[in-house]
C-alpha cells in the first residue's frame, strides 16, 4: 500500500538534508583545491575553472524539467535518483586522472544536483502543512548556507591533509548514509500527470544556459562583445519561453498563473537578490582576506565561521519567528541588517583592521541571512497548491542559481573596475594571486583595500532591492493563484 505522509516529517526532513548539504558544498568547494588540481593534472587556468562553470551550468539548465519530472515520476524516486548519480559522479571525479575526464565527471554531478535539489523542497512543501513550515525551511536554508561557508574550509583542510581527491571522495560515504536513511524515513507521495512540454524544455534551457555562460565567463574574457550577445539572446529565448507558456493550451512547463501569487513572485525577486549578494560577499570578502591581508585560504575561510557559528545559533528562533509573524517584518529586518552589515564591513576593510573587528560584522551578515533563506522559501511555498509544488520549486531553486552567477559576475566586473581606477598598473591583473598577499608593500595594500571596501557596497545597494520587496508581501493572506483556486471551490 503506497504511502501518502510520513508518521514523523521530522525525519524525513532530517535525511534530506543529508543529501542536500553535499550540493551547495561541492558547489564552493573546488575554488580552494583549483591551484593544486593544476598542479597535479598539469593543467591551466582557464581549463581548471571549467570545474565550477561546467557543474553549475550541468545543475542550473535542467532546473525547471527536473522540478516536473519528480510532480510525474514520484518526488522520493527523484531524490533518490539524483541523489545516487551524484555519489558516483563524485567517486568518479575523485578517480580522474586527467582535466578533461574530471570536467565530465562534474558535468554529470551536476546532472546529479539538479535532480535532488527541487525535490527537497518540494518535499518539504507537500510533507508540512503551512503554519509549521518556517521550522521545515529554517533547516533547509540553514544548512544550505552552512555548507556554502563549510565548503571552502574543509576543502583547505582535506586538500592539505589528504590531497584533492578526498574532496570528492568524502561524498561517497556521505552519499551512501543519505541514501540508506531517504528510502527508509521519505514518504512517497501522490504523483501529478503531466504532459512533457518538449519545446518549454528546450526554450528554457537554452535560455538559462546562454545567460548562466555568459555570467560565469564574462569577467575572464573582458565582456567581449559576444558575452553581451549571449545575455541578450538569452534574455530574448527566456521571453520566448514565457510567451510560449502563456500560448500553450496543453501543459506548459511552467504556469505562469504560479506567478499570480504575489509572495511567490515577490519571493523569487528577493532570493536572487539575496543570491546575488551572498556570492558577492564572498567573493570580495576572500580576496580582501588572501590578498590584502595575507591570509591562506584555510585562514581565509576561517573568517566566515562565525558568520555560519551565528547561523546555527539563531535558526531555531528565526524558525518561530517564521511562522508566528508576518513576512514583511521579518524580510524586511533581514534585509536592513544585511545592508548595514555589508556597509560596516566595508568600513573596516583596511589593511591593518584587527580580526575581531572583521568578526563583528561578519556576525551581523550571519544573523541577517539566518532570518532571510528560511523567511523567503516559506513565504514562496505558503499558498501554493500541491500540484504546482514541483513547478515552483524548480523556478525557486533556477532564481537563486541566476542570482548567485550574477552576483559572482557583476561583482568580479566591479572590482576590477575599481582596481583598474586607484592601481592603473595592475589592470590588467584584477585578480593577483593570494600567495603575493605578504609580500605586498604598504603602497599597494592601502589602495587594493580601498578598492575591496568600494566594492563591498555593490552587494550593500542591491539588497535594498530585497528590502523594497519586502514591503508589498502579503503574508498569511491566501494571494492570486490560492484565491481563485479557493474561489473555484466554493
Amino acid at each position: 500500500m503506497t504511502r501518502t505522509h510520513s508518521p514523523n516529517p521530522l525525519h524525513a526532513l532530517c535525511a534530506l538534508m543529508v543529501g542536500y548539504f553535499m550540493i551547495p558544498v561541492d558547489a564552493s568547494v573546488v575554488s580552494v583545491a583549483n591551484p593544486t588540481i593544476m598542479t597535479r593534472l598539469d593543467t591551466s587556468y582557464d581549463m581548471v575553472i571549467w570545474l565550477t562553470s561546467a557543474y553549475l551550468l550541468a545543475y542550473a539548465v535542467p532546473l525547471l524539467m527536473a522540478a516536473r519530472l519528480g510532480d510525474r515520476f514520484g518526488l522520493k524516486n527523484l531524490y533518490l535518483l539524483g541523489l545516487a548519480v551524484f555519489t558516483a559522479a563524485s567517486l568518479w571525479c575523485g578517480l580522474s586522472g586527467s582535466i578533461e575526464m574530471l570536467i565530465a565527471a562534474r558535468v554529470v554531478q551536476g546532472i546529479g544536483a539538479a535532480l535532488l535539489t527541487p525535490q527537497s523542497l518540494s518535499l518539504i512543501t507537500r510533507i508540512f502543512p503551512p503554519e509549521r513550515r518556517g521550522v521545515a525551511v529554517s533547516v533547509w536554508g540553514a544548512t544550505g548556507g552552512v555548507a556554502t561557508l563549510v565548503g571552502p574550509l574543509a576543502g583547505g583542510l582535506l586538500v592539505s591533509a589528504l590531497g584533492w581527491e578526498w574532496i570528492f571522495f568524502v561524498n561517497v560515504p556521505l552519499g551512501i548514509v543519505g541514501l540508506a536513511l531517504a528510502f527508509r524515513l521519505i514518504p512517497v507521495l501522490p504523483t501529478h500527470p503531466h504532459r512533457f512540454d518538449l519545446v518549454g524544455v528546450g526554450l528554457s534551457g537554452l535560455g538559462i544556459f546562454l545567460i548562466v555562460f555568459a555570467l560565469q565567463q564574462g569577467q575572464s574574457t573582458g565582456w567581449a562583445p559576444w558575452i553581451w550577445a549571449m545575455i541578450v539572446g538569452g534574455l530574448g529565448v527566456m521571453s520566448v519561453f514565457a510567451y510560449w507558456q502563456s500560448i500553450n493550451t496543453r501543459e506548459p512547463l511552467i504556469p505562469l498563473q504560479i506567478f499570480g501569487d504575489r509572495d511567490f513572485a515577490l519571493s523569487n525577486i528577493a532570493v536572487a537578490v539575496l543570491s546575488f549578494v551572498a556570492m558577492a560577499t564572498v567573493l570580495t570578502a576572500m580576496f580582501y582576506a588572501q590578498s590584502v591581508r595575507g591570509l591562506s585560504p584555510t585562514g581565509s575561510a576561517l573568517l566566515m565561521v562565525p558568520l555560519a557559528i551565528t547561523s546555527l545559533l539563531l535558526a531555531p528562533v528565526v524558525a518561530k519567528a517564521v511562522d508566528r509573524f508576518h513576512p514583511r517584518p521579518v524580510v524586511g529586518f533581514g534585509f536592513s541588517l544585511l545592508a548595514l552589515g555589508l556597509t560596516w564591513l566595508s568600513i573596516e576593510m583596511a589593511p591593518a583592521t584587527p580580526i575581531w573587528r572583521l568578526v563583528l560584522p561578519f556576525i551581523a551578515l550571519g544573523a541577517a541571512m539566518t532570518f532571510l533563506w528560511p523567511a523567503l522559501i516559506a513565504t514562496a511555498t505558503r499558498n501554493l497548491p500541491a500540484h504546482l509544488a514541483g513547478a515552483g520549486s524548480g523556478v525557486y531553486n533556477a532564481t537563486r542559481l541566476v542570482g548567485a552567477a550574477a552576483g559572482s559576475a557583476g561583482m568580479a566586473a566591479f572590482m576590477a573596475s575599481r582596481i583598474a581606477h586607484l592601481l592603473p598598473h595592475m589592470s590588467g591583473a584584477a585578480h593577483p594571486p593570494a600567495a603575493q598577499g605578504p609580500q605586498l608593500s604598504e603602497s599597494l595594500r592601502a589602495p587594493l583595500s580601498v578598492a575591496m571596501s568600494q566594492s563591498m557596497l555593490l552587494p550593500a545597494a542591491v539588497a535594498v532591492i530585497g528590502l523594497l520587496a519586502a514591503f508589498f508581501m502579503v503574508g498569511f493572506t491566501a494571494s492570486g493563484i490560492a484565491r481563485t483556486e479557493a474561489s473555484a471551490h466554493e
